[in-house]
C-alpha cells in the first residue's frame, strides 16, 4: 500500500517524471529486500542510520559505482521524507548519512567535427521515414541540449515558428523556452511535412514510430548509441552525450555560464560549472599541443 502513495506523493506532490519514479521505487524496493534478508521484516518506523550505512557499503562491495550508491541514498531520503510526512515515521534517517566521495568526472562530449560527421554522413541513415527521423532527432538533441525524457515528450504544439522557439516541460515540471535556427526551422518543418505523409493515424508527439506512437527511452538510447558507437574516443554512447556537446560547445564559443544554465534547465549553477572544467581541459589540451615549449 505504502508503495502506491509513496509513487502518488512523487508524481503529484513532487511533479517528477515517470522514469524517476520507476528509478526510486527500485531503489526502495531493493533496500527493503535488503533489509527483510538482514533482520527480518521491513518496518520503515526501526530503520536507523546503521543499517542504511550497511546497506551502501555491502552496494560498494558488490561492485556498485559510488555515484549510483549516492543516488539510491536520495532515493531512501525521498522516501523517509514522504514518510515522516504522513506520520509514519518519526524522523529520516536517511538525512543523517552523507553520500560516498566521488572523484569529479568531466562530462564526455563530442566535438562539432565529430558531430558534422554523424549528421553529413547519408550512409548513417536508411533511406526511409525512420532514418530521416533518426538524423534529426539526433540533430535536435545536439542544437538545443534537451534531456531524452524531454524530447521524447515533445508535441507539435510545443513550437512556436513565429518566436522560434520550443516549449520544455523539463524536471519537476519546470518550463522553460530553447531557441532554435531559422535552419532548425526549416529542418522541424520538413520533418514534419514527411512524417505527416508517410505515418498515419499518428499520436500529437514530434517523435514518433512506424506506427504512429510515441517513441520510448530505450529505442531513443538505442539510436543515438548505434550512431555514437564508432567514435572510439568515447567511453559513453547516450542521448546524455549529445546534452554534454551542446553545453561543451556553448561555453567553448563564449557563452554566459548563466545562459547556458537556463537553456538546459539546471536548478543550480554548480551543475552547469562543470562544463568551464571541460572548456579548461580543451584548452589545456589545444596548448599542449601547439606550443613548441608545451612538452620540454
Amino acid at each position: 500500500m505504502w508503495k502506491e502513495k509513496f509513487i502518488d506523493y512523487l508524481r503529484y506532490e513532487k511533479n517528477y517524471s515517470s522514469l524517476t519514479e520507476i528509478s526510486y521505487l527500485n531503489d526502495i524496493t531493493q533496500f527493503e529486500e535488503f533489509v527483510e534478508n538482514e533482520i527480518g521484516n521491513f518496518v520503515p518506523s526501526e530503520i536507523d542510520v546503521d543499517i542504511i550505512r550497511i546497506w551502501m557499503s555491502t552496494l560498494i562491495e558488490k561492485g556498485m559505482k559510488p555515484s549510483t550508491v549516492n543516488r539510491k541514498l536520495s532515493s531512501l531520503k525521498a522516501f523517509f521524507n514522504f514518510m515522516e510526512k504522513k506520520k509514519h515515521v518519526s524522523g529520516n534517517p536517511a538525512k543523517l548519512v552523507s553520500g560516498i566521495k566521488t572523484p569529479k568526472v568531466l562530462p564526455v562530449f563530442v566535438n562539432d567535427k565529430e558531430m558534422t560527421k554523424i549528421l553529413d554522413n547519408p550512409e548513417n541513415y536508411s533511406d526511409d521515414f525512420k532514418g530521416f527521423r533518426n538524423r534529426f532527432l539526433i540533430e535536435l538533441f545536439y542544437v538545443t541540449g534537451i534531456r531524452r525524457a524531454e524530447l521524447i515528450s515533445l508535441k507539435d504544439n510545443d513550437i512556436d515558428f513565429n518566436t522560434c522557439t520550443l516549449k520544455i516541460i523539463g524536471k519537476g515540471n519546470k518550463e522553460r523556452f530553447i531557441p532554435f535556427s531559422d535552419e532548425t526551422k526549416k529542418k522541424i518543418q520538413e520533418y514534419i511535412n514527411v512524417r505527416d505523409a508517410e505515418i498515419e493515424n499518428k499520436s500529437a508527439f514530434l517523435f514518433v514510430k512506424e506506427d504512429g506512437e510515441p517513441l520510448y527511452p530505450e529505442l531513443v538510447y538505442k539510436i543515438i548509441h548505434d550512431h555514437l558507437k564508432n567514435i572510439s574516443t568515447l567511453s559513453k554512447k547516450s542521448p546524455h552525450v549529445l546534452r554534454h556537446s551542446f553545453a561543451t560547445e556553448m561555453m567553448n564559443n563564449g557563452a554566459e555560464i548563466n545562459a547556458v544554465k537556463e537553456l538546459l534547465g539546471h536548478s543550480s549553477l554548480s551543475s552547469t560549472e562543470i562544463y568551464t572544467h571541460v572548456t579548461f581541459e580543451e584548452m589545456k589540451k589545444t596548448y599542449q599541443n601547439a606550443h613548441p615549449r608545451a612538452k620540454k
